[in-house]
């Protein structure tokens, strides 16, 4: 009875494992364990450092509609970030998925036009359901999950290779449906009230300032991805693949189906995100989707996902989403120029990759 009543110890977080470290460690293990958390912590420190500069110079920037107009940034890019995610921790890539969001959202925008829009794309077609549209783009994403996951698996091609050339076939496609009847390649807008309101529709509002739909879209999206890789057998699978194809296959894993999978995911994400991206922009063209795929691998870096494989939370990935938000939007408060922002986007990509590197070189 009284073995019963015994309470389990907690286990110690890492801050107080660390801790302990810090105060049995010698002078110099001391300054070298300082020296790697401030290097680790790196892209966290210096993001809080802009954000609270942002904050003394620009007060707006801790605004409600400012706080709120994040969120829905976040929520707008988290599903193509969830996506690419995946190819991270098979430590390859997809620089494809931006091409991939811009086809489907162009997709999406022509099939969901009003039925009386003066320049729609297809004017003998009216507009069609949410669901068929929706079914549709995911289905074009997957396709492009196939093909891209199809080659890395069975030829053995780096990701990087196989989906460069994807994306200058997705980007062809793009271009071309543009091209189809009367469009010449315009811009898509005209959008059925059905569609926008379905995506950026007010879901609730915070201070007066409206929630959009999607942001609750992008929640649910988040945890059945979080159920995939942690509570699947296919999620542990990508995971072996990731940290050692080899010992993977000797352990009975499928790694071509689980690789091929994992590509097919994140197309279907990209679709999703296509079909939110439509309807957020209100207005699609050739462009939608560009360097898309930039922000999400940075956010993926700077949210733990690591280039070496294997290693990566979906808490991270959406933490990393947050974070690049909320610098882009705070260089925005800032009145920095959109061309600066693709220099600054680099050096994020730059720095994260590198502290990423120096993370695992040191566990060896």
């Amino acid at each position: 009875m009284a073995e019963q009543n015994v309470k389990k110890m907690k286990k110690p977080s890492r801050v107080s494992l660390w801790i302990n470290k810090f105060k049995e460690a010698s002078p110099d293990d001391k300054k070298r364990l300082i020296t790697d958390l401030l290097f680790n912590n790196a892209m966290y420190i210096i993001i809080a450092i802009a954000v609270i500069f942002i904050a003394v110079k620009v007060p707006a920037f801790l605004s409600v509609s400012s706080i709120v107009n994040i969120i829905s940034l976040t929520a707008a890019k988290l599903p193509i970030a969830l996506g690419i995610a995946g190819c991270i921790v098979l430590t390859g890539t997809d620089i494809s998925a931006g091409r991939c969001v811009g086809l489907t959202a162009c997709v999406a925008a022509s099939l969901l036009q009003m039925t009386d829009y003066a320049n729609k794309m297809f004017p003998n077609l009216k507009t069609m359901p949410l669901i068929v549209v929706f079914l549709a783009v995911i289905a074009i994403g997957a396709v492009v999950g196939v093909v891209n996951g199809f080659f890395v698996a069975k030829f053995k091609l780096h990701p990087f290779i196989v989906t460069l050339f994807t994306q200058l076939i997705v980007f062809g496609t793009v271009l071309m449906y543009l091209m189809i009847g009367g469009n010449n390649g315009q811009t898509l807008s005209g959008l059925d009230p059905s569609y926008t309101s379905f995506i950026t529709g007010t879901l609730f509002t915070i201070g007066g300032v409206a929630i959009p739909k999607y942001v609750l879209y992008s929640i649910i999206l988040t945890a059945i991805m979080w159920v995939i890789w942690n509570k699947t057998k296919f999620g542990k699978n990508m995971f072996a693949v990731g940290s050692n194809e080899e010992a993977a296959r000797v352990s009975g894993v499928n790694v071509f189906m689980t690789i091929l999978m994992v590509f097919v995911l994140a197309g279907v994400m990209y679709g999703i995100t296509g079909f939110i991206e439509g309807a957020r922009i209100a207005s699609c063209s050739a462009n939608t989707g560009l360097n898309y795929e930039c922000d999400a691998i940075a956010a993926c870096v700077i949210g733990g996902v690591s280039f070496v494989g294997g290693t990566g939370k979906i808490s991270g990935i959406v933490i990393g989403v947050l974070l690049l938000q909320i610098i882009f939007a705070g260089l925005n408060f800032l009145s920095v120029s959109a061309n600066m922002l693709y220099i600054i986007k680099g050096v994020i990509i730059l720095v994260a990759c590198a502290i990423d590197m120096r993370k695992y070189l040191a566990r060896r």
